[in-house]
């Protein structure tokens, strides 16, 4: 089955569970953010990638560039432990990291999370790839991805026990939307899926099939 189908079928099921007036409020809000185009003003194919240094889950600093003399980079933008969508993802991403390295890329996630919040990422999905901390969404701003969570949206996420300043180690409630990129060696974007619906991420088939043809321009 594919991280799409998986994500489809965690929507239905949790979307099963969820109060009508809850449903309304997650809904409005995630089709305000694609009214409000954001993914337009995100980075594009053709673009290039801001270089950055951000430390990993144990305070290791990680910088682009040294990462693209070794071959392309997979980045992935995602909100949070706290998010089932994200978790889901990041295990596909785990899955399928052999193909990825096997191509000769480097994979890393990217979150608002705080280092040790990043660390009880990397525990409790067992990821072997680099985590990535963005206090502040300095990097993701860079990308054109960042906004900021409703105040009706907050409420909401309080009662499900989803603290974001805890876990972002600031109070702006701001988040990335989720984004997954394949850098090329010379720092552009050879692939970008952007999208405005949290509960929908790049299929790692596709960034497999992304790297595949980077080598064949190469």
């Amino acid at each position: 089955m594919s991280l799409t189908q998986d994500l489809n079928n965690l929507r239905s099921k949790l979307q099963a569970n969820f109060p009508e007036n809850t449903k309304v409020v997650m809904d409005k809000a995630t089709q305000e953010l694609a009214n409000s185009a954001i993914v337009n003003k995100s980075l594009k194919v053709g673009d290039v990638a801001p270089n950055f240094v951000l430390s990993n889950a144990v305070g290791y600093p990680v910088e682009l560039q040294s990462l693209l003399k070794a071959g392309p980079v997979v980045i992935s933008f995602y909100r949070g432990q706290w998010c089932p969508y994200c978790n889901l993802e990041l295990r596909a991403l785990q899955q399928s990291l052999p193909e990825i390295k096997a191509l000769g890329a480097t994979l890393v996630t990217i979150s608002p999370q705080t280092p040790d919040n990043s660390l009880s990422t990397v525990e409790k999905n067992e990821l072997t790839f680099e985590v990535l901390s963005d206090m502040g969404n300095r990097v993701a701003r860079k990308f054109g991805l960042v906004f900021t969570i409703p105040e009706e949206l907050r409420s909401t996420y309080e009662g499900f026990g989803i603290d974001l300043p805890a876990n972002n180690g600031d109070e702006s409630f701001e988040l990335p939307i989720p984004a997954t990129y394949v850098i090329a060696s010379d720092q552009k974007i050879a692939h970008a899926f952007v999208d405005a619906d949290y509960t929908k991420r790049l299929d790692p088939a596709e960034i497999l099939a992304a790297l595949r043809k980077l080598q064949v321009v190469a």
